[in-house]
């Protein structure tokens, strides 16, 4: 398995216990007020991330273009400052808007660098598949 692909499900899977615990927390305390911070994390943290991982995983030129290791770190940046503030936001700290729309920028720009790479025909090709004319 590509290395950008393993790191796209083993991050999902952090994502899916935070989720999970987030989920935890509302039900315990009866408290339901960050339902939508929850779904964020359940949606962009685990199942998308997931989803990266499986797409990097049947394209494997793709996923060893520097590009797929740019898309994995800017969104799981994007993510890091998004999600929690958006968790703190929805029980009363309102201060952490704009960290929420920061956040979610450099998501929608890791979004578009993926797919660019969908788009894209670019492949990386070893030393042995370049022509002599080419080395």
């Amino acid at each position: 398995m590509p290395k950008v692909s393993d790191l796209f499900f083993k991050t999902a899977v952090v994502w899916l216990i935070l989720g999970i615990g987030a989920g935890l927390q509302m039900a315990i305390s009866g408290d339901h007020g960050a339902f939508p911070a929850h779904a964020h994390i359940n949606l962009l943290g685990w199942v998308t991330s997931a989803i990266f991982g499986g797409y990097y995983a049947l394209n494997p030129a793709k996923a060893e273009r520097k590009i797929a290791m740019a898309h994995y770190g800017l969104y799981n940046v994007g993510l890091v400052v998004m999600l929690p503030a958006l968790y703190l936001m929805l029980h009363g700290n309102t201060a952490l808007e704009p960290v929420v729309a920061a956040g979610s920028l450099i998501v929608a720009a890791a979004v578009l660098l993926f797919a660019f790479v969908v788009f894209s025909s670019a492949s990386v090709r070893s030393a042995s598949e370049l022509s002599p004319a080419t080395r």
